[in-house]
């Protein structure tokens, strides 16, 4: 009696699929496989870019009230020609975000100092306040002399097998970066900063035009593993000029 329940539970037992290995899908190298993502996201108009303006909207998780949209959600960059340090401010850029037609912050940077909404920001408050934003740009110098890339275990995002490479800065910070297999897109950056681990997510990615900037439409945030915020950046442009007093507010 006995024998023959087991054996009835033993064929009643689901059956589960084997989970496919992640391993290495070939050898490529790290700098083999930025280069082939910067071929991907545009080529040299990507990888050294001027300018980009990006506009859309963001939610926000506001704990009891759930997730709240700032819109329009909006952020201009004027990029580095150099970049030693993956994680400090440079350059220029400015964000905002509004709700209702009120202002819920702005932050900026004009190449030396930050402002807010208020004005100049105080040097002491102003080392943490950069530290998630500034992390992605990396990538883009990431064949410059002083840096160094190498490949560390290959992943999933999204479901689908992405190559994992870290690139450190000449200032000693390490970025991981998973690359898609499929596509070379860029989809997951993570760095450590002081508030926890923090990764982005990339996804719905288009381009104005045929072979040009690749711009991630969505971009989900996280600290330690927790999602944050997520932004939707519906249009973008690039090459526009930008004079330095965007980036000087509340003056």
């Amino acid at each position: 009696m006995r024998t023959a329940l087991a054996a009835a539970v033993l064929f009643a037992a689901p059956a589960f699929a084997e989970a496919p290995p992640v391993t290495s899908p070939d050898d490529r190298t790290a700098t083999q496989i930025i280069e082939r993502a910067y071929e991907h996201a545009g080529g040299d108009a990507w990888v050294n870019p001027e300018s980009l303006l990006m506009e859309g909207y963001g939610l926000f998780w506001r704990g009891s009230e759930g997730f709240v949209r700032y819109e329009p959600y909006r952020m201009w960059r004027v990029y580095p020609q150099v970049k030693d340090d993956a994680h400090a401010a440079d350059g220029r850029v400015r964000i905002e975000a509004f709700n209702d037609g009120d202002v819920v912050f702005q932050i900026a940077f004009d190449g030396t100092q930050t402002y807010d909404q208020n004005g100049l920001v105080e040097e002491e408050a102003d080392s943490e306040r950069w530290s998630s934003n500034f992390g992605f740009g990396v990538i883009r110098h990431a064949l410059d002399e002083g840096y160094a890339v190498r490949r560390g275990p290959d992943d999933y995002v999204d479901g689908a097998p992405a190559y994992t490479v870290h690139i450190i800065d000449p200032a000693g910070g390490e970025t991981l970066f998973n690359i898609r297999t499929e596509d070379f897109a860029v989809v997951r950056v993570g760095f450590d900063t002081p508030r926890g681990w923090h990764e982005r997510i990339y996804s719905q990615f288009y381009r104005n035009e045929d072979g040009g900037w690749l711009q991630p439409g969505r971009v989900r945030l996280y600290y330690d593993g927790v999602k944050a915020n997520e932004i939707y950046w519906t249009s973008f442009t690039t090459g526009e000029e930008f004079p330095v007093e965007m980036f000087r507010l509340g003056e």
